[in-house]
């Protein structure tokens, strides 16, 4: 998976798709987010569950632990391994959902530069993607380290040809689970190895080329030319 995801619904529309009941507590704002080309370090919107209530709070996309200051920051963490992964020790009891409305990938295609493909459910719902991190915890400031990975996996069929890596998305259902902070470890590693969405709830077309400049962040990014 690459570092470029769309985020412009608002916390309202993604808290609807989680079909939560609890109490939200909703420090990402209630306008429409509007992050067409959100790169690395943006702060997205982050889902996780607290003393029983939903948090929605902006959080770094990007994190690794404090002792590991000579270390890229990744973004991702593999499926594979995340659960038994020293580096990711501190944060895997930390588990989150990023919804997204879609991501990118570039392709060569044999032109002069790749060609961006946008990738997004075939009905249009939001993305609901399996995140661990080091975020605000209730009634406390948000603190320098804060930041999220999300979690990827092979690709299948078709997507293939995008990119060799995809990030783990649960339905409605299963992202309930997987944020609820009694769902024993063992379980969630199970959901993220066994349970998580198949390729073919996606869709993907070619996108402008302007998506390959992050500055650039309008609407018309997610139009398929």
């Amino acid at each position: 998976m690459c570092g470029r995801l769309s985020q412009y619904r608002g916390v309202h529309e993604f808290v609807a798709a989680l079909s939560m009941p609890n109490a939200l507590v909703n420090n990402a704002g209630d306008q429409p987010l509007e992050l067409y080309n959100a790169a690395p370090s943006t702060q997205l919107a982050l889902f996780h569950e607290e003393s029983g209530m939903l948090h929605a709070d902006r959080v770094r996309w990007g994190w690794r632990p404090h002792w590991a200051r000579d270390h890229a920051t990744p973004i991702n963490a593999r499926v594979e391994k995340v659960a038994h992964d020293p580096f990711f020790k501190e944060i895997w009891p930390h588990r989150a959902i990023i919804a997204i409305d879609n991501w990118f990938e570039w392709v060569y295609e044999g032109g002069p530069k790749k060609q961006p493909y946008l990738i997004r459910r075939k009905d249009h719902a939001p993305i609901l993607c399996a995140a661990i991190g080091q975020y605000p915890r209730y009634e406390k400031e948000p603190d320098e380290h804060d930041g999220f990975v999300i979690i990827t996996a092979d690709s299948e069929g078709g997507m293939v040809d995008l990119h060799d890596r995809r990030p783990v998305t649960l339905s409605p259902e299963l992202a309930r689970e997987w944020i609820d902070p009694y769902t024993p470890k063992e379980r969630a590693e199970q959901m993220l190895l066994q349970q998580r969405e198949p390729c073919d709830v996606f869709e993907w077309f070619k996108v402008d080329m302007a998506v390959g400049n992050v500055k650039n962040q309008g609407s018309e990014l997610i139009e398929p030319i």
